[in-house]
């Protein structure tokens, strides 16, 4: 049931089962943290393997020594900067943080939302949420409680309606390995912004394929529609023109009988505006029994990178 009734979602959350909550990033399946029945509910729900940590969701920074500790200058710095927001910080785990959460690892992954249904819900409730994005494991992250409705239809008892998601894309994930400060996951903060409150970061690349944080598998946020990213659309159009192409681009639409639909992110070239739209636009195609959806790369800075590092995963085969 979509709805905005917070004390019925409280009481659910209560009994340790899960709702459906809106973020300024995606829309989260959400249960209580300090439960490992409602851990393990999102799990088996999304169907998502148990190595993929979760994040931990607070309503205020003021909490998150209940949850962490040796916390590091920089991460102080960063949740001053950008807490409530999409910003992420994986840190040392409080002895009693769950090793469901954390996937065995000795860190935790933990933010404040910055939307205000959802902080509502969790200054009305006296334990923090666990909350990975509201889909089946690896497919597009919704952005509406439409979206969420449509993967789970009655699987959950109800769905907070907050609109649509201000930010569109996921958080931005850093972490902190031996003094220096690392970007897991690429997100709706960009390089660029977190600079300018530490200085230099580096983005994190393993060596092992070692899971560090959610939201770092090579393939994830995918269509079930075949996808492609391209640096030149019109040359690709060429290639498949005895398929039903779709098209997601950035700014400029393409004229061409041979589309049958595509999706323009932002006319004017906003790169804000395109993470809003992404999955929005994603959804959409992905609807159109299409036989490709050809996506334009998105120019290499800000929150391009962030928008490319979806595309790239979501056409990962």
């Amino acid at each position: 049931m979509i709805s905005t009734d917070l004390n019925k979602a409280k009481s659910i959350l209560q009994s340790d089962n899960l709702i459906a909550i809106p973020t300024e990033t995606v829309y989260g399946l959400a249960g209580n943290a300090f439960s490992d029945e409602a851990i393990n509910k999102i799990f088996e729900l999304k169907k998502r393997p148990r190595f993929n940590p979760l994040i931990v969701h607070l309503k205020s920074s003021d909490d998150l020594h209940t949850i962490a500790q040796k916390i590091p200058e920089e991460a102080i710095k960063l949740a001053e900067a950008f807490w409530p927001g999409p910003l992420t910080l994986v840190l040392k785990k409080q002895s009693h943080i769950s090793s469901l959460i954390t996937a065995g690892k000795d860190t935790v992954a933990v933010r404040v939302p910055n939307h205000p249904l959802t902080l509502q819900l969790l200054n009305l409730i006296d334990f923090p949420l666990v909350a990975p994005s509201a889909n089946p494991f690896g497919s597009i992250s919704p952005t509406s409680a439409a979206h969420v409705f449509n993967y789970f239809k009655n699987e959950l008892e109800i769905i907070l309606d907050g609109g649509a998601c201000e930010r569109g894309i996921e958080s931005t994930i850093v972490g902190f390995e031996d003094g220096v400060s690392q970007i897991y996951r690429l997100g709706s903060v960009s390089i660029e912004e977190i600079k300018q409150v530490i200085g230099n970061i580096e983005v994190f690349h393993s060596e092992s394929n070692e899971i560090m944080s959610p939201g770092m598998l090579s393939r994830h946020y995918a269509p079930k529609t075949k996808t492609v990213l391209v640096d030149d659309v019109e040359k690709s159009i060429n290639q498949f023109l005895n398929k039903r192409i779709g098209l997601l681009m950035f700014e400029n639409k393409i004229t061409n009988t041979k589309i049958i639909a595509q999706e323009v992110l932002s006319e004017l070239g906003d790169l804000n505006e395109s993470a809003h739209k992404l999955y929005a636009s994603l959804h959409r195609l992905d609807h159109l029994n299409l036989d490709i959806i050809i996506a334009e790369k998105f120019p290499d800075f800000g929150l391009g990178r962030s928008i490319n590092d979806r595309l790239l995963r979501a056409t990962k085969p």
